[in-house]
């Protein structure tokens, strides 16, 4: 089992400015891999080139420019490359099925966040002893950087990844550790659904509201970035202090809600995986979900198009962002696997339209967003606990069909 853990590193100043000319110099080895690939394959009859061609001149390249790039981990230089070989691959995987391509680009400096190694000891050491104040993570080129390690690493560490956000440094590392000892059966199951007026509700009847982390802070963030549309700079050159902080201010906002979203996941994760043996939820396409309407051409006029609720799909869009239910859905699998659990998806086709009564399924089965009367045998319940429980439901038919 592979687990990661992230830890604050307590960079001095010279070891901080160290680690940033590490983001530069492995931007700069991106870019020009970028580049080399967009020339040969303009200029050179539509050869493209691939990783083991682009890692095989990494010693030149070294050579070539030993400040810069010779004084940095191998290793770490495969991976940049390798990371540019994926987008590569995942753009033509794109190209193939038919989506929106998305040519890969090159990175600013400012938005070239991580660094990664791919084998601890290799340009990278974690030397940890568990709640140790004197624990220490050594990266090449930099020494031996303090980490604020809130909590013991299980396992064997396997990669090490250095990520700056914001102001602050991390380090991400992934161990490879025994699977755990299961929680205590407690005999219970349940069925969720997910929602925008509540987070969730459980087939049991029980809800757990929606904090809504990203509307409460709206006003402040609208401002925010108010504040910094009055720096209309587009080069680096051009960027003042007042610039500097007015984006360190967007960016604190945005890291906040981002990090109260995902503290709502893991404790609501964590106290449904503690409660229940048997977890169903709804295989949600939430990047569906979010498209945006297809517009609608006015037939009488040319140029014109007939309102298609695009202000309102957007405001729900907004919504489903806020409630993050992608990142919980991945929480949630994670905690349950080291748990024990077991957490089944299933088709949410007609799960708040179907009576859990009588199976009678219709659209008006439900007539308003929260109630649930069912036209065939006149039971009521909230729409959100009666899809609930339809998900159970199916999800213990898929189980008993699959008992492997």
């Amino acid at each position: 089992m592979i687990r990661a853990y992230k830890f604050l590193l307590r960079p001095t100043v010279r070891q901080e400015q160290a680690l940033g000319e590490m983001l530069r110099d492995h931007c700069s080895l991106y870019n020009g891999a970028l580049q080399e690939r967009r020339d040969a394959w303009r200029h050179v009859s539509k050869t493209g080139i691939k990783y083991g061609m682009q890692s095989a001149q990494l010693k030149e390249v070294r050579a070539f420019d030993p400040e810069r790039q010779g004084r940095w981990s191998f290793s770490s230089q495969q991976a940049t490359l390798r990371r540019l070989d994926k987008a590569f691959a995942a753009f033509f995987r794109r190209v193939k099925s038919g989506d929106a391509p998305g040519y890969p680009r090159f990175r600013g400096v400012n938005r070239f966040d991580t660094v990664d190694f791919p084998k601890d000891g290799d340009g990278c050491r974690w030397n940890s002893t568990p709640h140790d104040p004197a624990t220490r993570v050594r990266f090449q080129g930099v020494g031996h950087v303090k980490v604020n390690q809130h909590r013991p690493v299980a396992g064997h560490v396997k990669t090490v990844s250095l990520r700056r956000e914001g102001r602050k440094w991390f380090v991400v590392l992934t161990a490879e550790q025994d699977r755990p000892e299961p929680l205590p059966a407690t005999g219970s199951v349940a069925g969720i659904d997910l929602g925008i007026t509540n987070f969730l509700a459980d087939s049991n009847g029980a809800f757990v509201p929606n904090p809504r982390h990203g509307r409460r802070t709206a006003a402040k963030l609208k401002a925010a970035q108010q504040a910094l549309s009055r720096f209309p700079c587009r080069k680096a050159k051009d960027r003042t202090a007042g610039h500097r902080r007015a984006v360190e201010k967007v960016a604190q906002l945005h890291g906040k809600v981002r990090r109260q979203r995902l503290d709502h996941a893991h404790k609501t994760a964590l106290s449904l995986v503690r409660a229940h043996d048997f977890i169903a939820h709804e295989d949600l396409k939430i990047r569906n979900m979010n498209k945006a309407p297809a517009p609608r051409p006015d037939p009488g006029r040319a140029g014109a198009f007939l309102p298609n609720g695009a202000a309102a799909k957007a405001g729900l869009n907004k919504s489903i962002n806020d409630a993050g239910w992608g990142v919980f859905l991945t929480i949630l699998h994670a905690k349950a696997e080291s748990a024990g659990r077991e957490v089944i998806a299933v088709n949410p086709r007609n799960t708040s339209r179907t009576c859990p009564e009588c199976g009678h399924t219709a659209k008006e089965n439900r007539p308003t967003q929260e109630q649930f009367h069912c036209l065939s045998c006149g039971h009521t319940a909230h729409a959100d606990t009666v899809g609930a429980t339809n998900v159970l439901r199916a999800g213990l038919v898929r189980r008993d069909a699959n008992p492997a």
